[in-house]
């Protein structure tokens, strides 16, 4: 489906329907055929709703959320690249999450059987000038969001190095969960695992628990995780069981109280009701010489808790 100039438009054929935010950025909307959708913006390539066929939205968005460019707003799946955190010397968590991306109209299909189960739309980034001057390499950072016909999430990044030398970069998406209340929740997948302590200057840890719990603020990186992470909401009776790949860290991040606070976009008690847990590749810079293509691949499904069980032992789909 070509879209044109961002024209509002719908087309039924493809569950797909483009409309323009209160900023005038494009904002593409998928729907599946049992009544799940999920936004995509362009201002950042960010993922800013996914609901299942309820109406309930599965990501957290801030109610104090500043949905106005260039920065990203406080929620959904943000694209982290390429940098994550403080950890070189651009803006946090880089500036792909901050630009405005264009849509991809000459994709190559990553699965020529896609089309049958999923619905799809494909995003493109390239560096701007400005880019340029600060992070001094060319790459087209393709995006693919696609809504399977059961209301699953998934993205897949491929990010291509069109310069004349090799560069480096990490890598996260970074996702907001709606939670019902963070103290009765759960990480599973996690456990017996090395992190690095974002709140204690990345000191090396082991996890100890049989689950990861939650009563305190938390920024970790779990490395060398598993391709596959379900968080137990107890009170919501359904768990989202996260499957990636081409990523082998996991953050886990909860602002908790005196945090959020401070934070203007935030609000004071709603980390009660988020907890990010983001796939990732922070640990280790990944390196493309020129020409080559690095993929990152994640798949969001909200299943009931009974069935997680289930899930967790089937491979990655995307």
């Amino acid at each position: 489906m070509s879209m044109g100039r961002f024209a509002n438009s719908t087309d039924p054929r493809s569950g797909l329907e483009v409309l323009r935010d209160w900023n005038g950025v494009a904002q593409v909307v998928l729907r599946s055929p049992k009544g799940a959708s999920a936004r995509v913006s362009l201002h950042g390539g960010q993922v800013v709703s996914w609901r299942n066929d309820r109406g309930e939205d599965l990501l957290f968005t801030s109610s104090k959320a500043i949905f106005k460019p260039p920065n990203a707003m406080r929620g959904g799946i943000q694209m982290c690249f390429p940098q994550f955190g403080y950890s070189g010397t651009l803006e946090r968590h880089g500036f792909a999450r901050n630009r405005i991306w264009a849509l991809d109209d000459e994709h190559q299909p990553i699965n020529h059987n896609d089309n049958v189960s999923k619905v799809s739309v494909d995003l493109i980034l390239k560096p701007s000038e400005d880019d340029l001057k600060c992070w001094p390499h060319c790459f087209e950072f393709r995006l693919r969001v696609s809504l399977s016909k059961d209301g699953d999430l998934s993205l897949v990044s491929r990010i291509r190095n069109v310069n004349g030398k090799p560069f480096s970069f990490s890598f996260a998406y970074h996702t907001y969960l709606s939670v019902s209340d963070i103290s009765e929740v759960r990480i599973e997948g996690l456990e017996t695992l090395d992190y690095l302590d974002n709140l204690s200057h990345k000191e090396r840890f082991t996890e100890q628990g049989d689950a990861i719990t939650f009563e305190s603020e938390v920024d970790r990186v779990y490395v060398s995780s598993p391709n596959v992470v379900a968080v137990l909401d107890h009170e919501k009776k359904h768990s989202f069981v996260i499957r990636k790949e081409g990523l082998p860290d996991v953050v886990v991040w909860n602002p908790w109280e005196k945090k959020s606070k401070t934070m203007v976009d935030f609000g004071d008690e709603e980390y009660k009701q988020m907890l990010c847990v983001d796939a990732a590749a922070v640990e280790r810079a990944i390196t493309l010489k020129p020409g080559e293509e690095w993929t990152g691949k994640l798949e969001l499904s909200a299943v009931s808790s009974t069935n997680c069980s289930d899930h967790l032992d089937h491979p990655v789909s995307i």
